[in-house]
């Protein structure tokens, strides 16, 4: 674990020093990945660079999971948010209120700890406590678990079942469609 300031030291002095750097990252890197803060250290400092971009787990996890973010006829929105700060926090940038209008698909990344006063949010704006929910816990690894809730039920939910990061929550109407993969 490094600060953000010394992976784009790191990257820079290597580059200087005439080496090809390759920063590896999962997933999407400019999805909450801090890409875009490594690509700009390196354009600051005259070294050109080219990004790769992934596939973000806040896709891919859920189809993994047999979840599709969106399903015709079901949701026309797929909203993609950071849980790391509470509703109410000062430094949160999430309208939490106006997502609970809406009546797509939410994807909560960097959650977990927060998912309690989230959807405690989420229904004192107006979704519904039934709405169906998913959190999957350890996308794309051996472990990975999928455990459905809904709103109303996510914070027993999680702790009845011991859920850590790291996990994707994952609410809305396809969240509660029938599981339809099997994982070999």
């Amino acid at each position: 674990s490094m600060a953000q300031d010394a992976i784009n030291r790191v990257l820079v002095d290597r580059a200087r020093e005439g080496k090809f750097v390759v920063r590896l990252k999962g997933g999407d890197p400019f999805l909450y990945g801090r890409g875009y803060e490594e690509a700009h250290a390196c354009a600051e400092a005259g070294i050109p660079c080219t990004v790769v971009p992934g596939v973000s787990s806040a896709l891919s996890v859920p189809a993994l999971a047999g979840i599709p973010v969106s399903n015709r006829g079901m949701t026309h929105e797929v909203t993609i948010v950071s849980g790391h700060l509470p509703p109410g926090h000062p430094g949160s940038l999430v309208d939490w209120e106006a997502l609970a209008r809406m009546r797509g698909t939410l994807v909560v990344l960097m959650g977990v700890k927060n998912s309690p006063a989230i959807a405690d949010s989420l229904m004192a704006g107006g979704r519904s406590p039934e709405t169906p929910a998913a959190i999957i816990v350890d996308g794309s690894l051996d472990g990975q678990v999928t455990h459905r809730c809904t709103v109303g039920t996510m914070a027993t939910t999680l702790t009845d079942r011991g859920v850590r990061p790291p996990a994707i929550v994952v609410v809305g109407e396809v969240a509660g469609l029938p599981q339809v993969l099997t994982r070999a």
